[in-house]
């Protein structure tokens, strides 16, 4: 399908969305204090090893420090004036105040900080580079054996023919590339690492050395494709940095750029705006009549498909199929669209039919085969299930535009209005209990109550007998308040000493 790249700009946000056949497949979001840091380079400073995680966390000068792992360290790495093969234990390699060159694999996400490697890369166009290694490698996503040999013996020649000893990875895009653009990515690239190795040592420590290009370039570098047909552009200075970009690299780009200029917004005129919106919400409604329930949680993103309000039209068996089969299109571009990593669950509806299973399961594949990031997916498991996994670097559409709810912690529930009322007694009945183990006796003064309106209606009317037999029973009035900047659940009790209204109020 024809693909189109809008791009919107504005001084708070930047947003770039790939559109395949008229409907939105990915969506990246830069606001004000920036986009993804994966890519960057930095000098850090090792802060603490821990050798029971075989691990090591670097002052990168971000927020957290970054995680750095052993095996993120296997092979040839930089160190800032110490280059060789590491033992097998971290503390042989690394130790605390060592100062080292590390590239961010991963975004910190969720609390955490960044994933950290020492395996450099930088990448182009039609190239990934790796500056530590001399290996060479070919996109799986190019099945020629025939241009894999090429693109190989080409690497391989211009490597020598510049006395480049780095390593190469040859990216999708380079498939029936001339030799002349393969040379000239490796030239740039040769080029930005001699820059790093001039730098490293004026940076700050810790500092970054290398940072990746701005956002709208690198989609428009990343995703440019042969189907990509046109590149609508909302802002004329970026519209010309990225032409600049165009022309002196992807050339034959260059009259598939447009400067949107029409009053409608961008994203308004393709009718992105609602879609987005639905982007965030768990239930993702099916053409058939039939739903997903997408969540997203800490440890995995689970995917339930129910057949909702289709009915099929021969039978039962027939209707899950064509459930199960439309899920399976439609799960791969919502993950994609949300930016969904780490390990998918999916509860497609249980099938009898063998065939319908491998049918199933193969649509799930064929879906998948359109998404660049990395996925494995396993068959059917004995309880029904297909589990597969999706390669995460930075975060998901939702934990970049949503937060935490302030009410419910982001549980998503809240406490009933009688289980906080019970919880009040609980806490009453505990705080005088204590107090004559402690013979203080009941004495003056009475309990204020200060919770929400719900809670204290409850109090009232629900619950007024059993306000009265606490009263009784722990031998002071009780007071009721309403306390308007509570949240649900949410109380306090107090022991008010010179009380002065008797009785429940």
């Amino acid at each position: 399908m024809a693909e189109e790249l809008l791009i919107n700009v504005n001084p708070f946000e930047t947003r770039v969305a790939l559109l395949s056949g008229g409907s939105i497949q990915e969506l990246h979001l830069a606001r004000s204090e920036g986009y993804s840091l994966t890519g960057n380079i930095y000098v850090g400073r090792v802060e603490r090893i821990v050798p029971g995680m075989q691990a090591a966390f670097v002052n990168i000068g971000l927020e957290r420090p970054g995680f750095l792992h052993v095996r993120d360290i296997d092979g040839p790495t930089l160190m800032l004036g110490d280059e060789a093969p590491p033992p097998a234990d971290i503390r042989q390699l690394l130790h605390e105040g060592q100062e080292i060159m590390v590239q961010v694999a991963k975004d910190p996400i969720s609390g955490k900080g960044a994933r950290l490697t020492c395996q450099l890369t930088i990448a182009s166009r039609y190239l990934v580079m790796m500056p530590l290694t001399d290996h060479i490698g070919i996109s799986q996503r190019i099945e020629d054996d025939e241009e894999r040999g090429r693109l190989r013996d080409l690497i391989d020649q211009l490597r020598r023919g510049h006395e480049i000893s780095a390593g190469f990875i040859v990216r999708t895009a380079a498939e029936g590339a001339s030799a002349d653009l393969i040379e000239m990515d490796i030239q740039v690239l040769s080029g930005i690492w001699q820059k790093i190795l001039l730098n490293k040592g004026d940076v700050p420590r810790p500092g970054v050395v290398f940072e990746e290009i701005p956002l709208h370039t690198r989609i428009v570098r990343d995703l440019a494709g042969p189907k990509l047909e046109r590149i609508y552009i909302d802002d004329r200075h970026t519209f010309q940095r990225v032409h600049d970009f165009v022309e002196d690299f992807l050339p034959q780009f260059t009259d598939r750029l447009h400067l949107y200029e029409q009053r409608n917004p961008l994203f308004e005129r393709f009718g992105l705006e609602e879609e987005l919106n639905r982007a965030l919400a768990k239930k993702v409604p099916l053409k058939s009549g039939g739903h997903l329930i997408i969540e997203q949680t800490e440890a995995m993103i689970t995917v339930d498909v129910n057949t909702g309000g289709y009915l099929g039209t021969s039978s039962l068996e027939e209707t899950v199929f064509r459930t199960n089969l439309e899920a399976a299109q439609t799960v791969p571009r919502q993950l994609r669209l949300r930016n969904l990593g780490g390990i998918i669950v999916i509860d497609f509806i249980d099938m009898m039919d063998p065939e319908h299973q491998r049918q199933v399961l193969r649509a799930l594949e064929k879906t998948s085969e359109e998404d660049p990031a990395r996925i494995r997916i396993e068959g059917f498991s004995s309880l029904g299930l297909v589990q597969m996994s999706r390669k995460r670097t930075r975060e998901s559409l939702l934990q970049q535009v949503c937060q935490a709810c302030s009410e419910c912690a982001g549980q998503g529930v809240v406490k009933t209005p009688q289980t906080t009322c019970v919880e009040v007694f609980r806490a009453i009945l505990q705080d005088a209990r204590s107090r004559c183990a402690a013979d203080s006796g009941t004495g003056p003064g009475e309990y204020l109550i200060r919770a929400t309106e719900d809670v204290v209606d409850r109090l009232l009317d629900e619950d007024a007998d059993q306000l009265a037999w606490l009263s009784r029973e722990t031998g002071r009035d009780v007071r009721i308040q309403v306390e308007p900047s509570y949240g649900p659940g949410q109380f306090d009790i107090m022991l008010v000493q010179d009380a002065r209204r008797p009785g429940v109020t």
